[in-house]
């Protein structure tokens, strides 16, 4: 299977104050704020949620396609996804704006003061599927994951004009979409990817019941946190998958994306549901033990044995024939 995955590409700064922001701030002069605060601290990770799916995908083995808009400093961050089977020679390349970045500084009491500089995301509206498909000879998914609202909204109706099969993933980007556009971008999906809170404000934004929803998407999957994941659809029976054991958990940020990256290599290599759903849970499970969204490993025989050990050992069998030690 053949999938291209679009949405935000940027990087992460983040930064340790070793104090309080709230011993530094005085109450009646919020007005005239001007503070630098000095860090002991900095470590700069790859994140975006695009290529945070498409790396769990070519740890697993596949080729996706990586579709957004980065600034001229992509160049170190491209390396390492191509190093990791990712193809981006589709990415947009911006001549003016560099690529998106968030800048966080986080105090002992982890407060945090942060900005998010959105840069050549905007550009992403400007992307266009068909040459991508082309280029590759046909694509058989496209995940449209968060990103500028104008671009997933064309996105999917691009899909909808050329009959391209997609995912409808919006995630945080919700927030800000209004109800028609948050419309406009589901209706037609093979597949709808929320959380929990994010399926609920999905349904007050559009109005629409969750059998509404079903009417316009086919697959309707949503993660539970610690709860799983549940996957619905109209004639299916509900499937709620677990989440998979944990050895110790670190930092939960990105393992929605991990969870995307395993569900959807299982149903490329012909899983069901239920059985691929399993692998995105346990590539959840490798992020959240880890620092950083794309600094987890896959060792075939190790994740064949963690996939026993939550799922059975029929689910290892089923996964055992598309992992290869170098996987």
């Amino acid at each position: 299977m053949k999938i291209a995955v679009t949405g935000s590409i940027a990087t992460d700064h983040l930064m340790h104050f070793p104090g309080r922001f709230a011993d530094q701030l005085i109450a009646d002069q919020l007005d005239k704020v001007s503070l630098s605060f000095l860090v002991d601290d900095l470590v700069i990770r790859r994140g975006g949620v695009a290529p945070n799916i498409a790396f769990g995908l070519g740890k697993l083995g596949l080729r996706p396609v990586l579709l957004g808009a980065v600034g001229a400093d992509f160049a170190d961050y491209r390396s390492w996804l191509e190093r990791h089977n990712v193809d981006c020679d589709s990415v947009h390349v911006s001549e003016i704006a560099h690529t998106a970045r968030f800048v966080c500084t986080t105090d002992d009491d982890l407060c945090q003061v942060a900005s998010f500089y959105a840069g050549a995301m905007s550009e992403a509206r400007n992307i266009e599927l068909q040459p991508v498909f082309d280029r590759v000879g046909g694509l058989d998914l496209i995940l449209i994951g968060a990103n500028d609202p104008v671009a997933m909204v064309r996105h999917s109706q691009e899909c909808r004009d050329r009959g391209y099969r997609f995912v409808a993933d919006p995630s945080q980007q919700l927030a800000r979409m209004p109800g028609e556009d948050v419309l406009q971008l589901i209706d037609g999906a093979e597949y709808l990817m929320t959380n929990e809170y994010e399926r609920s404000l999905l349904e007050q934004k559009t109005g629409l019941s969750s059998d509404d929803v079903l009417d316009r998407v086919k697959i309707r999957v949503t993660t539970l946190g610690k709860n799983g994941v549940e996957i619905t659809g109209k004639g299916l029976e509900r499937i709620h998958v677990p989440v998979a054991r944990e050895v110790q958990a670190y930092d939960p940020t990105g393992v929605g994306d991990g969870f995307r990256a395993g569900f959807f290599a299982g149903l490329s290599w012909g899983l069901d549901l239920r059985s691929s759903a399993q692998v995105g849970c346990l590539v959840a499970t490798l992020v959240l033990e880890t620092v950083g969204t794309q600094e987890y490993d896959i060792e075939t025989d190790g994740f064949l044995k963690r996939l026993a050990e939550s799922y059975g050992d029929a689910a290892a069998a089923a996964v055992r024939p598309h992992l290869t030690p170098a996987a």
